[in-house]
């Protein structure tokens, strides 16, 4: 049986409880809550709860800000962090897909070249023939 306190993302901690765990101020837990750093989940009466995962987060956070940056950079990395796992995943099905149906290429983290610079004996892309060069 899994309790909350195992689950990593279960809303578990007050704003309060993460001041004091992470010796922060409570102002601060709400700005980056305002500023969209880290937006913790909220009780039926509206409190701020925090899970384990935001708690890292947050550690983040701080360590970033004391090395100079602001919550606005702070905030554009987190998102793009995201967007790269998001595409992460989605690549990684793909091939999963293209495996399943058979094909054999293994993905990449460029773009194919022209036929004659992938090396001798590499698959067409396509079914029409490779462009006369000038």
């Amino acid at each position: 049986m899994k309790l909350p306190m195992d689950d990593e993302y279960a809303a578990l901690f007050t704003v309060g409880q993460v001041a004091d765990m992470l010796q922060v101020q409570q102002a601060f837990l709400r700005r980056i809550d305002t500023q969209q750093v880290v937006s913790p989940q909220r009780s039926a009466g509206g409190q701020r709860r925090y899970s384990r995962a935001e708690i890292g987060r947050i550690q983040q956070v701080v360590t970033m800000m004391d090395e100079g940056m602001t919550l606005p950079a702070i905030r554009r990395i987190f998102e793009l962090q995201h967007e790269l796992a998001e595409l992460t995943r989605e690549r990684d099905e793909l091939a999963r897909r293209l495996a399943a149906y058979g094909g054999t290429r293994a993905p990449t983290s460029h773009a194919p070249g022209r036929p004659e610079e992938q090396g001798a004996g590499a698959p067409q892309l396509c079914d029409r023939p490779p462009l006369a060069s000038s």
